[in-house]
């Protein structure tokens, strides 16, 4: 529900507000989930502004222009505010939220009534960062919505905006009714990254091993390529580098392992081992996991 005001001011956005810092590398997606409470229904909208320039999404769900106003806006993933300010004189984006979720990856909440997280706090998936709006540059009159972008360090403006997925679906482009299962279960997830996305598709989790309340190391198998897989989950210090390890050895081979200072995992690491024992584990912090040479074949 955008106004035709809704111009080319936001087409400059992309330059304004891109990052500084050296381009680097793109890791596993975040599990991203709507920006809204659970079981909200929102429409998505991706066609209807002049100033999209990739695959922007503008959201509404109300039936009239300032039906929305004031609604709850929330965490897409978990990760560390690099940008709460008004940039409306800057790109149009009005009251903006940035998140970065590590590995590359970064979302944006523009527009926004009300910015309830400040610059370097690290908030957890599905907690509340501001209420939808219509602020922007003066003079650029919109209607109440929440522009959204998911973006990666990897290229410049506009090819670094990225398709947008919900709960591992990619949304419906151009337009598209979303159901949010964004914290549905409880307690937002701390950390926007699970084993299945850092290992990535085709593997499925056949043990795991808590690290205390540190982390979380996993062991993942692909049936169609015969691979195991190995990652290390912090559920601590999350988006604060610590150390974290993840290995994998495979019997009659050398071990592998990825061992470091890192803010969201470690790994992954992965070897062919069909009809093969493996031993797996990882350490966060002071607390560590090897396992016995198992799961054969």
């Amino acid at each position: 529900m955008v106004t035709a005001a809704a111009t080319a001011l936001l087409g400059m956005a992309g330059l304004a507000i891109t990052a500084t810092s050296a381009e680097a590398a793109v890791g596993p997606r975040p599990n991203f989930q709507l920006p809204f409470p659970c079981n909200q229904v929102w429409n998505g909208d991706n066609d209807n502004s002049s100033a999209h320039k990739a695959y922007e999404i503008d959201f509404n769900r109300g039936g009239s222009a300032d039906a929305d106003l004031g609604d709850t806006v929330v965490a897409a993933a978990a990760g560390k505010v690099v940008i709460s300010a008004h940039q409306g004189s800057t790109n149009g984006f009005g009251n903006l939220v940035k998140i970065d979720h590590g590995g590359g990856w970064s979302t944006y909440y523009a527009h926004l009534k009300v910015r309830s997280v400040a610059l370097g706090a690290q908030v957890a998936q599905g907690q509340k960062i501001g209420e939808v709006g219509n602020t922007s540059k003066p003079g650029n009159n919109i209607s109440p919505h929440l522009h959204y972008e998911v973006r990666t360090n990897d290229s410049s403006w506009p090819s670094n905006i990225k398709p947008a997925y919900f709960n591992g679906v990619k949304f419906g482009y151009p337009n598209a009714n979303v159901t949010s299962k964004n914290t549905c279960g409880g307690t937002g997830n701390p950390n926007p990254y699970d084993a299945i996305e850092v290992c990535g598709d085709g593997y499925k989790v056949i043990d795991s091993q808590a690290l205390g309340s540190a982390a979380t190391t996993y062991l993942l198998y692909n049936g169609t390529s015969k691979n195991n897989c190995v990652t290390t989950i912090k559920s601590a210090s999350v988006g604060t580098a610590s150390a974290v390890s993840a290995f994998l050895e495979v019997e009659g081979a050398a071990r592998k392992t990825d061992s470091g200072s890192f803010e969201y995992y470690a790994g992954p690491v992965s070897a062919a081992a069909g009809a093969k024992c493996v031993k797996w584990g990882g350490s966060a912090g002071s607390s560590s996991y090897e396992s016995p040479l198992e799961h054969c074949g």
